[in-house]
């Protein structure tokens, strides 16, 4: 026993076993106390800015014990039009290219649709025995799918999605081109430009939304309306070659219909699945903390048709594009009357003032950009002005075609800058409805301008599509400062 004392000296052995604690119970006050969402979020606050703490939370409060009560317990969902987004890029979804590319074809159909009239209108007088006025009905009904189009675009996107939306347009284009190559009684043409001016409304709004938000917005819109030039340019030499070589003006559209069927295509197979890779700009659903997250969609139609940069924005367009297609449709007929030119020499003028639109938007719109946008075009209508001058008081041939080319150099980059200048003022929600509004009711200058040049020219001459163009040209500049200024978009 003594070395069992001695041990004990140095290791005290207790033999009592002590209660082993309480089971914790599983009710929710047992639980500790942790911080909501909300609480969370003031202490990051807090944190990075040095700023005091929130007190702890009150003794005796209880963790959320259901979904609704953690819904209840979030701060209110963000609204939708508040949320950033990954700006994209031609490259990033590399499927973007080929939409890019697809976008750029169809607006190079639009081009060619728009500039061969032009050059086939005396053809048509011919052949179908009318005159001026007459023949400029395909221009009013053009304006009227235009107009048609514009409140429709918003719903044709929800309902069908971006790819079978543009399906649709090419499909409306085609069936005008089938009527257009039978060579039909004139009622008939003038129907197939109302199928026309529908499928042109349709495919241009969502490719211009899709090019205005890419990175570097005026580069890409260059791209897109530099290939509407393209079309405008090489369309009117087709058409004329063709005839010239005892072709009717009808055979023309079986290019067009060529190159609308291949756009269609393409537009399926790059768009089919542009609505999983695009955010969308939709409302969030409904939820506990955000009950009523989005207004219909009358009411952002409404919104968007009553925004100052849509009615701007829209007389804008209007007043361009009146220009733009009067200068292409009637200046040919201006050098056959006045400068007593045959049709086979002049025919190509209106090549060359696309050809100077084409340059303008690839070439121009760059350093427009670096310049600012607000300032150049500006700068750019005012030098069109001269050079329209030259065109209507300078009477010499030779002279009036290279200042027609400039004239379309210089109006070259106006378009695109002018879509990117409202894209960073119109809200991203009601982007697609206003530039739908703007496109289709802008766009309709296009045809109610000729038209009145035709109607005018029936009585007075073709002159008159010079002072015409040079009204509508200080038109643009109102409009243009008239339009609020450019701030950075927090969305």
């Amino acid at each position: 026993m003594a070395p069992q004392a001695g041990f004990g000296a140095f290791v005290n052995i207790d033999s009592r076993i002590p209660s082993p604690p309480l089971i914790l119970q599983k009710q929710s006050h047992a639980l500790p106390d942790l911080p909501t969402a909300f609480e969370l979020d003031e202490l990051s606050k807090a944190s990075r800015g040095n700023a005091p703490s929130l007190p702890s939370t009150p003794a005796g409060s209880q963790t959320p014990r259901s979904l609704h009560e953690l819904e209840m317990s979030r701060p209110p969902s963000p609204e939708y039009h508040d949320a950033a987004e990954v700006v994209q890029t031609w490259t990033n979804p590399p499927i973007n290219k080929w939409r890019l590319l697809s976008a750029c074809l169809m607006n190079l159909g639009n081009g060619m649709n728009d500039a061969a009239p032009g050059a086939l209108i005396p053809y048509m007088e011919k052949d179908y025995k009318i005159g001026y006025a007459i023949v400029s009905l395909i221009f009013v009904t053009n304006a009227v799918g235009f107009i048609a189009a514009a409140p429709i675009s918003q719903a044709l996107q929800t309902r069908l999605g971006r790819a079978k939306t543009l399906v649709l347009a090419e499909s409306l284009m085609a069936a005008a081109y089938i009527m257009l190559v039978c060579r039909p009684p004139f009622p008939v043409v003038v129907v197939s430009f109302l199928f026309l001016g529908l499928g042109i409304a349709t495919n241009l709004a969502p490719n211009n939304v899709f090019a205005a938000n890419l990175a570097n917005s005026t580069t890409a819109l260059g791209w897109l309306h530099g290939s509407y030039g393209i079309g405008a340019t090489i369309s009117p030499l087709m058409a004329t070659a063709l005839v010239n070589h005892n072709h009717p003006w009808s055979t023309f559209y079986f290019i067009s219909l060529s190159i609308t069927l291949l756009n269609l295509l393409l537009a399926f197979l790059s768009y089919r699945n542009y609505e999983k890779d695009t955010p969308s700009i939709n409302p969030l659903h409904p939820t506990p903390s955000n009950p009523n997250p989005s207004p219909s969609r009358s009411k952002v139609l409404k919104a968007a048709l009553t925004n100052k940069t849509t009615v701007l924005g829209s007389l804008f367009i209007f007043c361009y594009q009146g220009a733009e297609v009067s200068i292409s449709g009637w200046v040919i007929s201006f050098l056959i009357s006045y400068r007593h030119s045959s049709p086979s020499r002049v025919g190509y003028v209106t090549s060359g003032f696309w050809a100077g639109i084409t340059l303008g938007r690839f070439l121009l719109s760059p350093p427009a950009h670096r310049l600012g946008e607000k300032r150049a075009v500006v700068l750019l209508i005012c030098g069109a002005t001269a050079f329209q001058l030259l065109v209507w008081l300078v009477p010499n041939v030779v002279g009036e075609a290279v200042a027609v080319s400039i004239v379309g150099l210089l109006l070259g980059p106006v378009y695109p800058c002018a879509t990117a200048v409202f894209a960073k003022l119109i809200p991203k929600r009601l982007q697609m409805s206003s530039l739908a509004a703007v496109s289709a009711l802008g766009s309709s200058g296009g045809a109610v301008a000729p038209f009145f040049t035709g109607l005018l020219a029936q009585e007075v001459g073709t002159w008159v599509l010079h002072p015409i163009c040079v009204g509508l040209y200080v038109g643009m500049v109102g409009c243009w400062v008239g339009l609020p200024r450019v701030v950075k978009r927090r969305e």
